[in-house]
């Protein structure tokens, strides 16, 4: 059916984009009216804006020459159209990096002034503290998706009704803006991943298990560096990985239904992902009305209140919205599988991470026996927490495929997309409760090095708590969101290869090709996680040094009478930060471009398969089992297996540190390298389709 012109989706889309951006600017009013404490706290809160600031600002630089050679590029060397492909792509690419440095950047900038505010909230009551730390981290979530949508339904409008380009062709322009924001989260992700865990390791290990001192203490040269870390790692990091994640998958979608379903559904089936993104920002705005303790004071129920709602209300959206465009019944049923997963994926996480439940406890009690049980303990709970996501995963997609064949598109595939949609489309809401986390944590730290009462530090912990276990769960939907939108991509690849073509591609396992590929892919994640492990290890033993130097040759810091060289340890994370993001860049960059070039699509095809299989398993193991290695930590801080200053509390300080790059740096990176690899070779299909220099 045709929609009438006064409500075309992307127009429509366009105007949600920026009602979320007029909301979040009201959010950010809001927070900032907010008592900031004394002046103590305020000096705190400023050395931790500056030095994420600054790296920040060093971290896009950097990034935004990178950037410009891609630029170029993709205008020069992607074959000119009717409509200049090459060029359009590459400004699209700009765009894309640009707003998701943007979101990125709006979320650090707000996280590091909610933070303080949130630290003075606490000190009135539990209440206050969690309506400001979640308004602080709805700014993040509703920045993201606003730009996201705004970018994605902008350039549709942009392409098809001013530049006249037909709507079947304009979603692999699109692919420009989605590479742009991919980029940027992979660099977002291994910069900020490598700079929090870093400052993280060298603080906890020289403060934590060879002075004493207690987490956040402000004789720990380093913990300026760790608070920076949180938000350029947690917040921007995560903001941009999600944005990416949430604007490739709408696209995804567009350029399957563009290339199979015009015929059948015209361009409802293109636009259709708009309109389903459009609602669920809605939704997620009414959702964070919902955020607030009950009477049994709660922190995660008062989240999930909010989560909830969002999916209720996107639900009856989705309804109404699919029987006006599709007229089909099955396809709604696809977008509330999605849905669905987006539920049960926070439940799992949530049970391997919380201290509430088994895998936690086990931890924690391993580590009465020594740091060597407490890793062995992690390490298996890690690899457990696979079956679940996965079991989920499979059933999600044989569920949603079944949908979209039934449905008019009859198309299987079209399903899955759209569940991957609707699994995204509550994304805001998502990110305010993960943003929410480092500035709960950055609280806590104000709290401890301001000298608060007791009873400030008892909310702020609270909070941080919950924090934790939120971070993890958001980091498990966005990896499995990635598996989902990472399998669209796919699909299209190979739809593009065989309109290319002409023929029928089919990877198949008896094809040595396709098994060279599969090798390559599946040995990408392994390479890349391990330049990132040591990059966090190679700059953590610069900040241990450096700290070990400042506690023997400053005199009077651990009885108060001098103060620590905090800007020194920032200084050294940023430039390991951004030296050591380089390599896992390129890699990501090149290697499906050589190996499109030198083997084949075919070859290329296989590594796709390769890379997102064995990255998403990877980077559930890492990013679940570190979180539930942090949470055991603070489960023997809560007093358990001896509490504080215990053996037990030892050997757990040393899991937590093998589990903080695991869940902070290499496990959440692996998101970005899939998409960039599937983004890239979708890119260049065209051109290799009918490439094989060797083999």
């Amino acid at each position: 059916m045709s929609l009438p012109s006064f409500l075309d989706v992307p127009t429509i889309s366009v105007i949600v984009s920026l009602i979320a951006l007029v909301y979040a600017v009201g959010l950010i009013v809001n927070v900032l009216l907010q008592d900031s404490g004394s002046q103590k706290m305020r000096d705190i809160a400023k050395s931790i804006q500056e030095g994420a600031s600054a790296y920040l600002n060093r971290q896009y630089f950097t990034v935004f020459l990178f950037a410009i050679s891609i630029f170029l590029i993709l205008a020069y060397t992607i074959p000119k159209g009717d409509h200049n492909n090459g060029l359009l792509l590459a400004v699209g690419f700009f765009v894309g990096a640009l707003f998701s440095a943007l979101a990125g950047y709006i979320g650090m900038n707000v996280s590091v002034r909610a933070n303080v505010r949130t630290t003075q909230a606490c000190s009135k009551s539990l209440d206050k503290g969690l309506k400001v730390a979640f308004k602080g981290g709805a700014v993040t979530g509703l920045s993201v998706v606003g730009l996201a949508l705004l970018g994605v339904s902008g350039f549709y409008i942009i392409f098809t009704k001013m530049m006249g380009v037909p709507a079947g062709e304009t979603p692999n322009l699109l692919l420009g803006f989605g590479f742009g924001a991919s980029l940027l989260s992979l660099f977002a992700r291994v910069g900020g991943g490598i700079f929090t865990k870093a400052a993280d390791v060298g603080a906890d290990l020289v403060g934590k298990i060879e002075k004493g001192i207690p987490e956040d203490d402000p004789r720990n040269p380093a913990v300026i560096a760790d608070n920076v870390g949180d938000n350029v790692g947690d917040c921007a990091g995560m903001g941009a990985d999600l944005f990416e994640t949430y604007a490739v998958t709408l696209i995804a979608a567009m350029i399957l239904a563009a290339s199979t379903l015009t015929s059948t559904l015209g361009t409802n089936a293109i636009e259709y992902p708009l309109a389903l993104g459009a609602i669920a920002v809605l939704a997620s705005i009414v959702g964070t009305w919902f955020v607030r303790l009950g009477k049994k004071k709660n922190i995660m129920t008062a989240l999930y209140k909010g989560m909830i709602v969002t999916g209720l209300l996107s639900a009856i959206g989705f309804y109404f919205v699919t029987d006006w465009m599709i007229g089909d019944i099955n396809i709604f049923y696809a977008t509330v599988v999605g849905l669905f997963v987006t539920l049960f994926i926070n439940v799992i996480t949530e049970y391997y991470t919380s201290t509430d439940y088994k895998p936690v406890k086990k931890i924690a009690k391993s580590a009465e026996t020594g740091a060597g049980t407490n890793i062995i303990s992690g390490l298996a709970v890690g690899l457990e927490s696979t079956f679940l996501p996965v079991i989920l995963i499979v059933t999600a997609i044989i569920i949603a495929y079944f949908f979209g064949e039934a449905s008019i598109a009859e198309n299987g595939v079209y399903g899955i997309a759209i569940a991957a949609v609707a699994m995204l489309s509550t994304t805001g809401l998502v990110i305010a409760t993960d943003s929410y986390g480092p500035i709960t944590d950055n609280a806590g730290g104000i709290a401890e090095m301001a000298n608060l009462p007791a009873k400030v530090r008892k909310n702020t912990d609270k909070l941080d708590a919950v924090g934790n276990t939120t971070k993890a769960v958001t980091k498990g939907y966005a990896i499995s969101s990635a598996a989902l939108a990472a399998l669209v991509l796919f699909q299209a690849y190979t739809e593009e290869l065989t309109k290319v073509t002409g023929e029928k591609i089919i990877f198949s396992l008896s094809d040595y090709r396709v098994l060279i590929g599969l090798f390559i892919g599946g040995l990408l994640p392994f390479i890349f996680s391990s330049a990132l492990l040591e990059s966090v290890g190679k700059a953590a033993h610069k900040i241990v040094i450096e700290v070990r130097r400042q506690f023997k040759e400053i005199k009077g810091i651990m009885t108060g009478k001098a103060q620590p060289e905090y800007g020194k340890c920032v200084d050294i994370v940023t430039k390991a930060a951004l030296k050591e993001m380089i390599f896992p860049g390129i890699l990501a960059v090149s290697t499906p471009i050589l190996v499109g070039v030198f083997l084949g699509p075919i070859a290329l095809g296989g590594l796709l398969v390769g890379v997102i299989v064995v990255g998403f398993l990877m980077a559930i193991s890492m990013s679940t089992g570190g979180g539930a290695w942090d949470n055991a930590k603070k489960y023997i801080e809560d007093g358990n297996f001896g509490g504080k200053g215990s053996d037990a509390h030892k050997a757990a300080i040393v899991g937590d540190t093998v589990g903080d790059p695991y869940k902070d740096t290499a496990g959440p990176a692996l998101n970005a390298l899939i998409k960039v690899i599937n983004t890239i070779s979708l890119i260049i299909a065209p051109l290799i389709a009918g490439l094989i220099i060797w083999g």
